[in-house]
This record gives C-alpha cells, structure tokens and sequence, in this order.
C-alpha cells in the first residue's frame, strides 16, 4: 500500500503548493477540506494543517481537533494552521500592528530535526496579519525574525508524536529552504520512504483498473491532450483493445490534427475511432456569439455525439475520463460552494442514461506528474509536452461568431505561430500559446492596394500549474518574424498584435 499524508485545507490559495512539495519529495499526499473527516488507517503517516485568509480569533473560524489527532499521527502546521494549534493548546494570537507580508530571515533559535541541513538567517515568506504574542506553557519556541517573535516552535518532545509550528510558507518559492523542511518533516519525522514514483503510480495503478475493470469494456472520449491521452495509454495497459476510445473531430481544433492525433494513437496501439462531425457543430454554432453559449452548445453536441457511439457499444458498462487533481480539488470547496467563472472544458455532466461506471486513473495526479507518467509509459515526447488546448477548441479563440471561414483563417495563422515557436525552440519554455482572431477589421496597404481585414491576437504565458501565469516574454526579432509571416501567408489577415495580460487579472483564454 501507497504511504500518505493528509493535508488539512483551511482555504489557503497556497494548499496546492504544499501538496505539490510533498509530491515531489516521492511522497504521496491527498488534499481534504478541514472539515472532513480523516480516515485513518496504517498507510496515513502525518497531518499537515494549511493556512487560511480567516483569523483564529473569529466567531466562525475553521478549526479541527488537533489534540485528537496528534494522538494518532506527527502534525505539521503552516500559518493559520500554526496560530489555531497554539490557541488551541492555550497559547495568545492577537491582531498584529501591520499586515506581516513577504521576505524575512530565519533566525534558528534551537537544534530541531525539521532545519536538519538548514543554514541560519535563510530567507522564508510571511502572508499574515495575526501573531503568535504567547506559546503555550508545554511549548517551545525554535525561531524568530526581526519582526516576528514566534517564527517556528514545537511542543515539547514528551511521549507521543511531535506538533510542529511554522509562521511563514515553507511550500512557496520565496521561502528557499521550505521545501528541505517539508522533506525533513515527512522522512525525519513521519518515517516516510520517498518511494512514490511514476514507475510505482503506473504498475500501481494498472494493478487497480484490472480490478475495477475486471473483463468489461470501457468507452472513452479522446482530446488529442496528454490527460485523455495518458488515461486512456493506462487503461489500455490494463485492458487492451476492450478500451474504444472515440475521437471527434468538432470543426475548431488546430490545423490538421484530426488525422495527426488519429496517426498518433494508433502508432501508440490505442483502439480509437475518429468521427467527423464538423458539419454538425458548425449547424449548432451559427449565429451563436455570446462566449458561454459557444461552451454550451459545444458540450451538448458532443455529448449526443458521444451517445450516437455509445449506442453503438452495448458492451461498455465504465466510462473513462482524464480528470486531474486539480479538477477534483476545485471541485470540493471549503466553506461551500464558490463562483462558476466559466463552464469546465472537461466532459462533465454525461447523461445518467448512459449508466456508465467511472474509471479515472489520474484523478490524483497534477499535470506535470501526468507528463511523468506518459513519459515512463512510452507515449512520444512531444505529445506529451503538448500545450494545454481548451476543450471548445478554436471556438473560445474565434471572438464572435463562428463560421467554416473563420476556423480556417485563424487555423492557418496558429499553425505558423505554433510551428514558430518550435522552429525557435520557444515552444517548451511556455505553458501555453495560442492565437485568437478577433472581430476586428482594419485598414492596411498590401503592395498598391489598400486591404481591410482580420486582426489576430498572439498569446503566449508562462506558468506552473495554469491556476496563475505571467505573459511570456517573447524575443521581438520572433515576434516581428511571426507578424510578417502570418500577415504575407494568411489573406485576411492584415494586423498582428501580442497580448501582454497575465492571470490575473486577466484569464489566459480570451472567452
């Protein structure tokens, strides 16, 4: 069995980067809402507590029982986790005189396992706005800053498992030895054996789809994407050719990667079948404009493509899928539910007729560890260093409406951009890029005559996860060469411009 730690979500947006340090220390973890019950069983080997944008000192503040479980398992708590364990055991956590925000230097105060092979004075990350003014009686401080009197303490090392108190995030960049104090907590303290790794994930893994599965057939709709693409490379390792995988092509995906993909998951032996059916999306989306009807409208026919297969395979009783961690995480909220900003590109909301059972192999892994394991299965570099491409394809980059016209001007204008980009050997040092038309015409002089058409939007950002990114900052010799390209090949296109957004405030799609 795969060992584990739990993570206590109190609402931080930092709680995905504590998981992700984990991760990366080969350690398998899982992210719950604080208010959840914990599971405890002999694979779980510490707790860590998030922070929080709440005050411990509010009537409605997120708590938990951290006694109770301290009495089960070694407790590492970050920020607001750190403050509610020292009220919770009788310390003072008052209003600090200023907000406490960004770089300071840890002063080590006491020998402790969690600064093994730390130096003193390193740099860490404050984000609060209460202190700890008193430590508990049973409790001892292990660092301070300039400014902060109680940066890190623990409680006194008695019988039973260690509680350990950090103020600043370990998990964020700025913090440079977070992530050796995160390890030291999970090997020095929880006795963990860094033995989570793609190889491990993938025979585990396969080993859980034959169970599930047993000698059933399982349905899948295919995006051309690494998530569908390294889902379904698992499922058919376990199952072979009892995986039908389904590829539609919906009219707005890239230039000619209907019959790339379709090259592509048969060179890699996926039983897929590919189903034209741009005429029939085209229908639906004439005249449609509003951004979130396009969603809509793309979900439905999709889905009543997908039946029209399904129908086809009586056999298949599980439906396979390429959710992520993210996906799930978001999914659960911490204090309720929270704010739709857009319709999820992923296929959800598949009808019940269907009675088809779930099967989700990389429902625990993010996106990187996803590429880690396409990659230790064999599927070829470059679909997995694939960028992300949202599920309603060029629709979203088309502004307004769409039409056969549209798709095949913006098709033409993104694949010179996106074959730049690795002509240039820019395409791997970004996240993302894409390129939007817009509903923009513009004056411009072609030769001795006067033209008036489309304006593109080039886009290109730099992240970790997509949840924030950064515009990417682009050589202009590249991008003056991309202009000139686009504008001489493409008729229709006489004006090139390179959005310098990040997320946020902006999102990194324009619909």
């Amino acid at each position: 069995m795969t060992e584990k730690i739990l993570i206590l979500d109190f609402g931080s947006q930092y709680t995905q980067l504590i998981a992700r340090a984990v991760r990366e220390a080969n350690v398998y973890c899982e992210i719950t809402p604080f208010h959840h019950a914990i599971q405890f069983d002999n694979t779980l080997k510490g707790v860590i507590l998030s922070g929080s944008p709440a005050s411990v000192n509010e009537d409605e503040a997120p708590s938990v029982d951290i006694k109770a479980i301290l009495e089960k398992l070694p407790v590492l708590t970050v920020c607001y986790g750190a403050q509610l364990s020292a009220k919770n055991f009788g310390g003072k956590v008052e209003k600090s005189n200023k907000r406490e925000y960004g770089r300071a230097q840890l002063n080590l105060l006491k020998e402790d396992v969690l600064f093994k092979n730390i130096p003193n004075n390193s740099q860490v990350w404050m984000s609060h706005s209460d202190s700890i003014t008193q430590l508990p009686e049973n409790f001892e401080l292990l660092a301070n800053t300039e400014s902060i009197p109680v940066a890190a303490f623990r409680k006194k090392q008695d019988e039973g498992n260690s509680l350990h108190g950090l103020q600043f995030h370990p998990e964020v960049y700025h913090s440079t030895e977070g992530k050796k104090m995160i390890q030291n907590f999970l090997v020095e303290i929880c006795g963990c054996q860094q033995n989570w790794t793609p190889a491990s994930f993938v025979q585990e893994t396969v080993d859980k789809l034959k169970a599930q599965i047993g000698e059933g057939h399982v349905i899948m709709a295919l995006s051309g994407g690494v998530d569908s693409t390294v889902a379904a490379t698992l499922i058919h390792k376990a199952i072979g050719d009892r995986l039908h995988g389904i590829f539609v092509d919906n009219g707005v995906l890239r230039k000619d990667e209907f019959q790339q993909v379709l090259d592509t998951y048969h060179a890699i032996g996926l039983n897929v079948t590919g189903i034209d059916a741009k005429q029939m999306f085209y229908d639906g989306l004439a005249g449609k404009s509003e951004p979130e009807e396009k969603r809509k409208i793309i979900g439905k026919l999709f889905i009543d493509v997908f039946q029209i297969e399904a129908s086809k395979m009586l056999e298949a009783k599980f439906l396979g899928q390429g959710t992520i961690y993210p996906d799930v995480i978001e999914s659960v909220s911490v204090h309720g539910p929270s704010q739709t900003i857009k319709s999820h590109h992923n296929v959800g909301g598949l009808p019940d007729t269907l009675r088809l059972e779930l099967v989700e192999p990389l429902r625990n892994l993010f996106k990187d560890e996803v590429r880690k394991v396409g990659l230790e299965l064999g599927i070829p570099k470059d679909m997995i260093s694939r960028h992300p491409f949202p599920g309603p394809g060029l629709a979203i980059r088309i502004l307004g409406e769409i039409t056969p016209e549209k798709v095949d001007l913006l098709q033409r204008a993104d694949a010179i951009y996106m074959n730049g980009l690795k002509e240039f050997g820019l395409y791997d040092k970004v996240w993302q890029a894409g390129t939007i038309l817009l509903p923009v015409k513009s004056v411009g002089v072609m030769g001795d005559e006067r033209t008036y058409e489309f304006t593109v939007a080039l886009r290109a950002v730099t992240s970790v996860d997509g949840m924030t990114a950064d515009w990417a900052h682009l050589p202009y010799e590249f991008l003056a060469h991309m202009s000139n390209t686009i504008i001489n090949e493409v008729r229709g296109i006489n004006r090139v411009v390179y959005d310098i957004s990040s997320k946020p405030p902006a999102t990194i799609e324009w619909e």
